[in-house]
């Protein structure tokens, strides 16, 4: 039987009211009681008795039985989901930053006090990756995940090689549309697909990793000569979060613009759509695609994800609990395209085995090899304005990763 669900229901910006929206004039067996908000000067089109700036009207009111999430502060977001938690409450949240930081303790809390806790709307927007990674992938072995996981970001790239647009002018209209902050580095800077890929390493391959040990690089000093050199040789830029195995007990994870070529999944994702690909040893190559950004489309996941409570529904943590012997390493080279201006960037990241390099005057790049290593590193030069890095899409594991991997596939197939 569906339980009626009571919400006190935090924020009401973008996905609050898109949620709302999607609510109204359905029969769901679900009751929105209060209303938290930041601005009470703000007029709004609801009865103004629904809303309040004091949080104890929802943390304390005992008929409210659920509380839905979907506030910008992933510090207050905390504090919020962690007292309803331990209240007894059921929560439902979007907010990628504060389920990454902290999404050890929230397990915890939840198998402590009985709750569930919910986040599909965190990760993707509309594209239910959490719940087939939790369910249909439980028993996978699972070789891969990637994708695009910020419409910002992909909206910016997409007028930029679609429309030719400069990099600055794209990023007004993502703004303007409101898929990019008036501070946009949390996207173009890869902070925001690096929250969700740690988020779906969890569900993926059971590892909780800190958000701080992923690499993220961005697209905020992507040049025309980067462009001009991408389309030079058919490919786009995407900003790709990854997360792969490199051996049979090694997982590796960053966020890195990448060469996608036209016979990727990935080179027609476009605009605020996302995509994601889940390469499994037995189901082998997966695509999910769908709108990562807007109201309308994360409150659709929000609302799945409440849904799933009138039922009893909570996430098992099925590969967290099995105990699979996984770790997080840095430990394997990539290949990468870098554009810079002074030689001791090469020398600083220790470019190998380099297959191409170019210089004149006013841009200079080399193709090579890296260890994963040596970028998280140097974290901070790769944030000057004079450098550009991309994944070429290749990996040179070593011997013993090598021979991990094909034993694997051996004993799969």
């Amino acid at each position: 039987m569906s339980k009626k669900l009571k919400i006190g229901l935090f924020g009401f910006g973008v996905v609050g009211q898109g949620l709302h929206d999607i609510i109204k004039g359905q029969d769901l067996n679900l009751e929105i009681i209060k209303i938290a908000i930041k601005n009470p000067d703000k007029k709004r089109n609801l009865d103004a008795r629904l809303f309040t700036t004091d949080h104890n009207e929802l943390l304390d009111n005992p008929e409210i039985n659920t509380i839905v999430e979907l506030i910008d502060d992933a510090e207050v977001a905390f504090n919020i989901v962690k007292r309803a938690l331990t209240s007894g409450k059921h929560v439902v949240s979007a907010n990628k930053k504060m389920i990454a930081n902290n999404l050890a303790e929230l397990v915890e809390l939840q198998e402590k006090y009985g709750a569930s806790l919910l986040y599909e709307g965190a990760v993707c927007g509309s594209i239910p990756i959490i719940r087939n990674l939790e369910e249909y992938y439980d028993n996978e072995l699972l070789h891969g995940i990637s994708g695009i996981f910020n419409g910002s970001s992909n909206y910016i790239l997409s007028k930029i090689f679609n429309e030719g647009l400069d990099y600055n002018v794209a990023l007004k209209q993502a703004q303007d549309l409101g898929f990019a902050e008036t501070d946009p580095i949390l996207d173009v800077g890869g902070y925001d697909p690096k929250f969700k890929l740690a988020i779906a390493t969890a569900h993926a391959y059971g590892l909780f990793i800190d958000p701080d040990k992923i690499l993220n690089v961005g697209i905020q000093h992507l040049s025309a000569n980067d462009i001009n050199y991408a389309r030079e040789k058919n490919f786009k830029i995407k900003l790709v979060p990854t997360a792969r195995k490199i051996s049979t007990r090694q997982i590796i994870t960053y966020v890195l613009p990448k060469f996608v070529k036209s016979d990727d999944f990935l080179f027609n994702v476009e605009n605020e759509y996302n995509g994601v690909t889940v390469q499994a040893a037995f189901a082998d190559k997966q695509f999910f695609f769908g709108k990562g950004a807007g109201g309308h489309p994360t409150g659709a996941a929000v609302l799945s994800d409440i849904a799933a409570l009138r039922y009893g529904y909570k996430y098992e943590y099925k590969k967290y609990n099995q105990h699979n012997g996984l770790s997080h390493t840095d430990n394997v080279n990539i290949e990468v395209y870098i554009r810079y201006v002074h030689e001791y960037t090469i020398e600083k990241l220790k470019i190998e085995n380099i297959v191409e390099r170019f210089s004149r005057e006013d841009y200079k790049y080399v193709i090579g090899s890296v260890s994963l290593k040596d970028l998280l590193a140097n974290r901070e030069l790769l944030q000057q304005k004079d450098i550009f890095i991309a994944h070429t899409g290749k990996y040179n594991y070593t011997e013993q990763q090598i021979k991990a991997v094909a034993e694997e596939e051996a004993a799969v197939h």
